[in-house]
């Protein structure tokens, strides 16, 4: 074995034994925190009740306030309560004390963030939040403290011991006042009913979102979009209207202005591939065409058009009104260029 082999191994050795104590600390913080959250989840009582009902009733917004650590955590769960239906928002407890405190109005709920109970920028608030009469949440660690005795309700967060070697940075009781924010978003949800269609409202641009919200009448193509030929044309006809629109395919109507057919590129190369090819330049429309193209109405869901696509193995969906009048035409592009899949 060489030297160079032996050094090689002396540094894996090395950096296995440096991993495992790494991988060691890790877990033990680890523990920690889910003792932490174990015990938060046997302390859930009817104040946690009592608190949800108290967000449930508002007819204002829930307002979050915490400094340092625990407003990092409060901004998280004022998100999580907007985009699940009960309308937040964040209030800097320093900013407020210098104009913020405008934002707030009768019919709001404060849940104030606090591990000690004795932050100062947060108890000069509690003065201004008593006079609009809000409703006041404690989550705190020390339910003796000045918050949790003014409040309305106090939600215990306290921990055994931070994650943190020294026992001093906001670990373990970062992560169990998140969860406890968390828990109050999921109840209020379940408690007002909110569904799968109230989600995609507050997310759009996500992929459920638009699963549940994109109409066929949002995505089609219309008007002059819309491959069209008449069912006397020629073949020559269609194929440069197939080339021209560029959706593989056109929609065939007759001079009534009904949509009678269609003929896509596979149709071409269907009849490309006969052992006896028609005379192109004598042949209509109407004579190659395929009848009865499947159809779907501009309201319908843009998934149920990529449901119907894969089963039926198409790519093009005639889109009609209820008098079956032709609105516009869906290719499976314009369905997956939207994110729905």
């Amino acid at each position: 074995m060489t030297t160079t082999d032996l050094k090689s191994r002396t540094i894996q050795s090395q950096a296995t034994a440096c991993d495992t104590e790494v991988v060691a600390h890790g877990r033990e913080v680890l523990d920690i925190e889910i003792k932490a959250l174990m015990q938060l989840r046997n302390r859930l009582d009817a104040r946690f009740e009592q608190a949800v009902d108290l967000m449930g009733a508002c007819m204002g917004r829930i307002i979050i306030t915490g400094m340092g650590k625990s407003g990092i955590i409060g901004k998280k769960i004022a998100a999580t309560l907007s985009s699940t239906g009960t309308p937040s928002f964040f209030l800097h407890p320093g900013e407020g004390m210098h104009g913020d405190l405008g934002l707030l109005m009768w019919g709001d709920v404060v849940v104030a963030i606090s591990n000690s109970g004795e932050t100062p920028e947060l108890l000069n608030v509690l003065p201004v939040v008593k006079k609009f009469e809000c409703p006041l949440i404690a989550m705190t660690g020390k339910t003796a403290s000045t918050l949790a005795n003014r409040a309305d309700v106090v939600l215990d967060v306290s921990v055994e011991q931070e994650a943190c070697a020294l026992n001093l940075a906001p670990t373990a009781s970062t992560t169990t006042t998140l969860a406890m924010g968390d828990a109050l978003a999921v109840a209020l949800m379940k408690k007002r009913g909110f569904t799968e269609e109230d989600f995609a409202v507050f997310h759009p641009a996500g992929s459920l979102g638009k699963r549940l919200l994109l109409r066929v009448e949002d995505v089609m193509r219309r008007g002059d979009q819309v491959p069209f030929v008449q069912d006397t044309d020629s073949f020559k006809d269609a194929l440069m209207e197939i080339t021209t629109k560029k959706m593989g395919m056109t929609l065939v109507r007759r001079k009534d202005g009904k949509t009678v057919g269609i003929l896509t590129d596979g149709d071409v190369r269907r009849i490309l591939m006969q052992d006896t090819i028609p005379d192109l330049a004598c042949t209509t429309v109407e004579a190659v065409m395929s009848g009865n193209p499947k159809t779907i109405a501009p309201d319908a869901m843009a998934a149920e058009a990529l449901q119907l696509m894969e089963a039926h193995k198409i790519t093009v969906l005639h889109v009609v009104d209820s008098a079956q009048q032709t609105v516009g035409v869906l290719h499976l592009h314009d369905i997956l260029d939207n994110g729905i899949q």
